[in-house]
């Protein structure tokens, strides 16, 4: 997860911001101290001792939507212990009667592929936000308009023009009260120039230029690649670049992207709502996929394990189970 020290204590009321929180900018964020809840310093391998095995979760877009899904992966990393990643989609905190605010390179003003929130679900997505950083989770960015298509793809975009949207990504996320209004909700508790370190491109695309303005940015890292064998990460133009996985796929021939989406579009082509009579068979591949891959990892060379997630309730919500 971001952020520096912390005790390492569960969340609690010793973890909140209190009277020292320094408002930023326009009051949507605020400087409280080093983040808390962060996991202690790990200890030297002994000679000849195998490293843990790590499992890495994130969730791309990060938005509330009223489906629970949010709380529901909030309350598994307290149960657990576990700290997680946010790639936050910035026009999540834009209402959309200020869409036009959003310049997105080679589109049109407003515009983007993936919906914007209703006021209510931009409250609530602040919130969990909010505790997700209380809770010691890292928030990243998923940048804002999601193109993966036709010539405004991300994947033409230039450095200058990645640059342009991750301004534009921080701007969201620093200018919420501005762009709302709102004064009856709590700011987030971090300065997001310095939280933000690493990210995920829209359907993976364009890391190549955007390498160059993350490392301008001091970047430590970028979680875009297409997908690889589990083998342990390396410095891609300086920035270290933490891919997803290719892992077994029970019953098929084939290996499949450690993320839901892929393993969806693998079982139902692409169809969020196949029959249900299918769930709990995509349930239990599902499951094997993952857990093959950490097998492999684990008996192996013990190379982290990345997933990436959405919050969605796609085939039944097979994927969050």
């Amino acid at each position: 997860a971001g952020g520096s020290g912390g005790d390492g204590k569960k969340p609690g009321k010793k973890g909140r911001p209190g009277k020292k929180a320094k408002p930023l900018g326009d009051g949507s964020t605020s400087y409280t101290g080093k983040q808390p809840n962060q996991p202690g310093k790990p200890r030297p391998l002994e000679p000849g001792e195998k490293p843990p095995q790590f499992v890495v979760f994130s969730w791309d877009g990060a938005g509330d939507v009223g489906n629970g899904l949010f709380e529901r992966f909030l309350k598994a990393g307290r149960d657990h212990d576990a700290h997680m990643t946010f790639f936050l989609s910035g026009i999540y905190l834009l209402p959309e009667s200020k869409k036009r605010v959003y310049l997105p390179p080679n589109n049109a003003p407003g515009a983007s592929d993936i919906g914007y929130l209703t006021d209510e679900h931009i409250k609530s997505t602040l919130g969990h936000v909010r505790t997700a950083w209380l809770d010691g989770h890292e928030i990243g960015t998923h940048f804002n308009g999601h193109f993966c298509g036709g010539t405004g793809s991300v994947g033409n975009w230039t450095p200058k023009q990645w640059r342009s949207e991750i301004e534009q990504a921080k701007s969201f996320v620093k200018e919420w009260r501005t762009n709302s209004g709102w004064t009856d909700v709590e700011s987030l508790p971090f300065d997001y120039d310095k939280e933000l370190i690493g990210g995920r491109t829209p359907c993976l695309l364009g890391q190549e230029n955007l390498l160059p303005t993350a490392r301008e940015l001091g970047w430590r890292y970028d979680s875009s690649s297409p997908g690889g064998l589990q083998m342990w990460p390396k410095k891609k133009q300086g920035i270290w670049d933490l891919p997803l996985q290719s892992v077994p796929f029970p019953g098929r021939s084939f290996e499949v992207l450690s993320m839901d989406y892929n393993i969806m579009f693998n079982q139902s082509q692409n169809s969020t709502q196949a029959p249900p009579a299918n769930y709990p068979a995509y349930r239990t591949q599902a499951t094997g996929a993952y857990v093959a891959g950490f097998q492999r990892a684990y008996e192996t060379n013990r190379a982290p394990l990345f997933i990436g997630n959405h919050f969605e309730e796609w085939n039944g919500g097979v994927y969050m189970d």
